[in-house]
């Protein structure tokens, strides 16, 4: 069976002593693929050296991650984002988004950012990572309003209803199944059940949300199978079927692209 995870952040620290087994771990799991979001510039030379160390593996995308948006530094982040989408393939656009859920000091600002990665997805045919914790509603509404037909996507670590979640497929996007689904308050039952495996992509999220029975340690790419089969117990079908649909639902998402030595 083939695995795609839609998303993981694998360049970070919790990873630096032990990326080749990281990444072989994944292999041997059936994991074909790995996308790697971006956060801020701060972390772009590491995720493009593992890109080029495991070229058709790990894919990088490029974007300014909601908490790294300050009123300060922003715009300059910004920039760095769009001159990196000028110089060079990427999978994606992300991760990006709204985070309400310390406060909404910034919330201006993360919106403007928001919608002008949003307006460069459009302009370069990528498709976006959204983050949106505690900010689902208003990510829906900014997403509406751009969309024009040229966004896809996925709402990444998706916890909402399955009245958001309608609406989000409605726009044209995935949803971003992880770990929570393992978790017995996680509430992504209904969803699931309600929508079944048509929108659905895979995501660890790595290092963070750990399925269980890893809960609480570090997550990785190799553990996406334990969010498959809770998936398949929840909708009752063979986890073939969970492999060949959200797999392919990940191909439609992330196309072949130029490599970024081709672009």
């Amino acid at each position: 069976m083939e695995w795609i995870d839609t998303h993981a952040h694998i360049y970070l620290d919790a990873f630096r002593s032990d990326f080749p087994g990281v990444v072989d771990r994944a292999v041997a799991a059936g994991v074909s693929k790995l996308y790697l979001p971006s956060i801020d510039r701060s972390v772009v030379s590491d995720m493009l050296a593992l890109e080029e160390g495991y070229p058709g593996v790990c894919h990088a995308m490029i974007g300014l991650h909601p908490c790294s948006v300050a009123p300060e530094t922003f715009r300059e982040e910004l920039a760095e984002v769009e001159r990196w989408l000028q110089e060079r393939a990427f999978a994606g656009v992300g991760e990006i988004g709204l985070d309400f859920h310390w406060d909404t000091t910034h919330a201006r600002e993360q919106s403007e950012a928001f919608r002008r990665q949003l307006d460069w997805a459009r302009s370069y045919g990528l498709p976006v990572s959204i983050h949106s914790r505690k900010s689902t509603d208003e990510c829906i509404s900014i997403v509406r309003e751009m969309q024009d037909g040229r966004l896809t996507g996925v709402f990444h670590c998706f916890t909402g209803s399955v009245e958001q979640a309608r609406e989000v497929v409605d726009l044209g996007l995935l949803l971003g199944i992880g770990g929570v689904a393992t978790y017995r308050n996680g509430g992504l039952e209904p969803v699931v059940r309600g929508l079944g495996l048509d929108p659905l992509v895979l995501e660890t999220d790595a290092p963070y949300l750990a399925p269980v029975p890893h809960r609480g340690k570090r997550n990785e790419p190799a553990y996406l199978v334990h969010i498959a089969q809770r998936i398949a117990e929840i909708l009752e079908v063979d986890l073939e079927a969970v492999s060949e649909a959200t797999t392919a639902n990940a191909k439609r998402l992330f196309p072949e692209r130029p490599t970024p030595s081709q672009a």
